[in-house]
């Protein structure tokens, strides 16, 4: 058990804001699962998208048939809603004469097996698409909002996987909008920041012989940078497979650290270029995080409350400020967050930043109970959301 010891909380700098990540609606929510229990359909489905990423439906006539088209990343999201069906098409890849079709066919099955449940890959005239169709009355918002999350997220993920492993080609290039040049300087610092404080812990854990917090310092690490939403392409690709390896309890603890060791190691000695070509505000359908609320957070976070008393029982610090640290982290990285609650983390991050574990961890101590209660809502909030998620969740 650590207690005490000259030591002082790494460094935090909120991302900047993007330009292009979509913040759920919560209200609409609500209008979704009512029209859908009352049967207007076509309306439910509606107020699912309003709910995802309202600017999808902005300037569209919504009484006849309803068709979307927005790229997420390099995919291409297609989205039809008519009196009778729902669906969803989203080519992704095209297979060129230098692609290893036979063993990107192989993944491609394996990956409809497992993760993919009810969208699948198809194969259409060398290009892969995800599809799935149902009728409009089993659209059910829950379905759908996994449906479209699924497809989103999978279709932006494996197109720079398998083009890097098989050969394939982007179906279409991403739209994008460069950082300005001071912006680049600005996370350039926080990368470089992160990539510094990483080195300079990893040195200290081995100094100190304290080996098991290499698994703190790299998930503290690693989640700053996905948490950054203008980072993409590979990067972003490599940080969800190495940050999902690393929180993998069914694989062993040191081939879990030796890999994300290995990952870091490679990864802060990239030149800036090879680094920055994947940092950019990309066009996307739906934001890359779960939905939340009050109740989805305060169930999460029941999961470490015991480990959060017996941290405060032992008055263990130490122990308490870097396990609050990267569980609030991983609140953002898993999360879509209403806009307070992010807040709140972030805040604490930074007023944390530099001081010793005794000083810093009432203060993260605290964030962590007000989430963990609800507590952290202002009145207005609760008042608003009371009957939803009372519905919702009952």
């Amino acid at each position: 058990k650590i207690n005490n010891m000259e030591n002082v909380i790494p460094r935090y700098k909120r991302p900047l804001t993007s330009i292009s990540d979509p913040v759920n609606k919560v209200e609409h929510w609500n209008l979704a699962i009512d029209a859908f229990d009352e049967k207007d359909f076509k309306k439910s489905l509606i107020e699912v998208i309003n709910y995802m990423n309202p600017k999808l439906l902005e300037g569209k006539n919504t009484d006849g048939d309803i068709e979307i088209v927005q790229m997420q990343g390099s995919a291409e999201i297609h989205v039809k809603i008519t009196d009778k069906i729902f669906s969803v098409k989203a080519p992704f890849l095209k297979i060129t004469e230098q692609t290893n079709k036979v063993a990107l066919l192989r993944k491609v099955a394996e990956v409809n097996f497992t993760p993919l449940s009810l969208a699948q890959i198809q194969l259409e005239n060398d290009e892969l698409w995800f599809e799935y169709e149902m009728p409009i009355e089993l659209s059910q918002p829950h379905k759908v909002y996994d449906i479209l999350r699924n497809v989103s997220v999978y279709a932006d993920d494996y197109d720079d996987m398998f083009i890097e492993k098989y050969n394939a080609a982007f179906y279409k290039e991403p739209k994008f909008t460069p950082l300005t040049a001071s912006e680049k300087e600005e996370v350039w610092q926080q990368i470089t920041m992160v990539f510094e404080d990483y080195k300079n812990y990893t040195q200290f854990f081995k100094d100190k012989r304290w080996d098991d917090f290499q698994w703190d310092n790299l998930a503290i690490s690693m989640l700053k940078i996905s948490n950054m939403p203008y980072v993409h392409g590979k990067l972003r690709s490599d940080l969800i497979e190495y940050i999902g390896n690393l929180f993998n309890s069914d694989l062993d603890f040191n081939f879990r650290v030796d890999k994300c060791v290995n990952f870091m190691k490679k990864l802060t000695e990239k030149p800036r270029e090879e680094i920055m070509k994947n940092v950019y505000h990309a066009e996307q359908f739906i934001s890359l995080r779960w939905r939340s609320s009050a109740q989805i957070i305060t169930d999460r976070l029941k999961n470490n409350l015991e480990r959060v008393q017996q941290y405060e029982k032992e008055e263990s610090d130490f122990n308490l400020s870097y396990y609050l640290q990267f569980n609030l982290l991983k609140l953002i990285y898993d999360y879509n967050l209403e806009d307070h609650y992010k807040t709140a983390i972030e805040d604490v991050l930074e007023e944390v930043a530099g001081l010793c574990p005794t000083d810093a961890a009432p203060k993260l101590t605290k964030v962590f109970h007000g989430l963990q209660s609800g507590s952290i809502d202002n009145q207005n909030q609760k008042k608003e959301s009371k009957s939803f998620f009372s519905k919702l969740f009952s």
